[in-house]
């Protein structure tokens, strides 16, 4: 039976088995791991602290995400679809893990982040 997401191990676990998924994704994987060239074992945990600041308000997140997206779409141009997909991705993996309001609640946050995220990256 799956839970809900209660606490920063299970912001772990969703954000390990997401990333599990984009870096082997054929639409979205090249500008992690060629574009970005992201370096794993720092960025985890950036986004382990901005997920469980955004679903629990723990304030220990810091950085721009902002800035880092816009300098990665002006190596590669990103469109709708590379947006869109990274949607699909985390919902489908938020949906195979949890259930339950904090889940249903992160996937609304994420949307909300992506779309922002997408209208002034591609402006």
């Amino acid at each position: 039976m799956k839970t809900d997401i209660r606490n920063r191990k299970d912001i772990e676990k969703l954000v390990n088995t997401f990333y599990d998924k984009v870096k082997t994704d054929d639409i979205i994987g090249y500008l992690f791991n060629d574009v970005a060239q992201v370096n794993w074992e720092n960025h985890l945990p950036k986004m382990y602290n901005f997920w469980e600041n955004i679903l629990f308000f723990t304030g220990n997140y810091e950085g721009n995400p902002m800035a880092k997206h816009k300098a990665l779409h002006e190596k590669s141009p990103m469109n709708p679809t590379h947006f869109g997909h990274w949607n699909k991705l985390f919902t489908e993996t938020v949906d195979k893990l949890f259930e339950g309001p904090k889940a249903e609640e992160i996937k609304n946050r994420a949307l909300n982040i992506s779309a922002a995220m997408m209208y002034k990256t591609l402006s």
